[in-house]
């Protein structure tokens, strides 16, 4: 039977969050401690445990189908392999950092200067397009200590919550790009492998749909129905249902995505909606 490789990283949290959205999308893995491959009880999908920054090459030699990796690997080291699906996890930004008491004005200050990093072809892309020259130390591991020791001036890195470089004594300097992990896949994909991608990717679009949204179910007055529904973003509309009490609808509706999402719940209130209950959902199959 035809199996689909699927990479992930062997061990952090990108492995973490890529085993649970296949989860999520119904793959059980049995996998053990330091198992480097499993199966699935459920699906055909094989899982490989690699290092992140060798996925790419895999991928290009076919060793492995697709992958989850981060984004930023993919620039790196992958910038050919196309992105099927964004995931929304693992989000980080990759950033020039100096020392605290470097007076950074402008990305001129890195001109000949020495940068410490993992990401050669990512901060030399950025240099050039910024027409700054500077001296590159591929470092291998962590490059947070590369200024304190005298190895280099500045580093490139990933940054998360910034408390690695705070802890170092380092501040970020410039943000070159933001990533977050992704799936994507080797170049020779046979009819039955992408077959089975296109099923998974299905999978994981209903998951992510489910994670942005919320089902909100409320009640309000009769004659305050339309008002409340002309600013209810949904599938397609609302549900309006008679409540038991004379004059009262209940309000049923999906809101699509988070970043509006309480500007929406406080003016539902103020345009006379009540008992509003806000609930998750685990996946939205359109």
């Amino acid at each position: 039977m035809t199996k689909l490789k699927i990479a992930i990283q062997k061990s952090g949290r990108l492995n973490e969050d890529s085993l649970k959205l296949l989860k999520d999308c119904g793959i059980s893995i049995d996998n053990g401690k330091d198992q480097l491959k499993a199966s699935a009880r459920n699906f055909p999908v094989e899982v490989l445990y690699l290092r992140n920054g060798d996925i790419p090459q895999y991928l290009r030699d076919g060793v492995v189908d697709v992958a989850i990796l981060g984004e930023n690997t993919l620039v790196e080291k992958g910038e050919e392999l196309e992105i099927i699906e964004r995931l929304g996890f693992s989000k980080c930004r990759v950033s020039l950092a100096v020392p605290k008491e470097f007076e950074y004005t402008g990305i001129q200050d890195l001109n000949g200067k020495r940068i410490a990093t993992s990401y050669p072809n990512t901060v030399e892309k950025y240099l050039k397009e910024q027409g700054i020259t500077a001296e590159l130390h591929i470092i291998n591991g962590s490059v947070e200590i590369a200024p304190n020791i005298g190895l280099a001036d500045a580093i490139c890195d990933i940054v998360s919550s910034g408390s690695t470089l705070f802890k170092n004594g380092l501040k970020e300097a410039v943000q070159m790009s933001v990533s977050e992990a992704v799936l994507t896949a080797g170049p020779n994909l046979s009819a039955d492998k992408k077959a089975i991608l296109d099923t998974i990717q299905f999978r994981i679009q209903s998951v992510l749909r489910g994670q942005n949204s919320k089902y909100i179910l409320l009640n309000a007055p009769n004659d305050k129905v339309e008002s409340i529904i002309d600013i209810l973003p949904g599938m397609r509309s609302p549900t309006v249902l008679p409540l038991a009490e004379k004059g009262w609808s209940s309000i049923h509706t999906v809101v699509l995505g988070k970043s509006k999402f309480w500007d929406i719940i406080e003016e539902l209130k103020a345009r006379g909606a009540e008992g509003i209950l806000v609930v998750p959902i685990e996946k939205m199959v359109l």
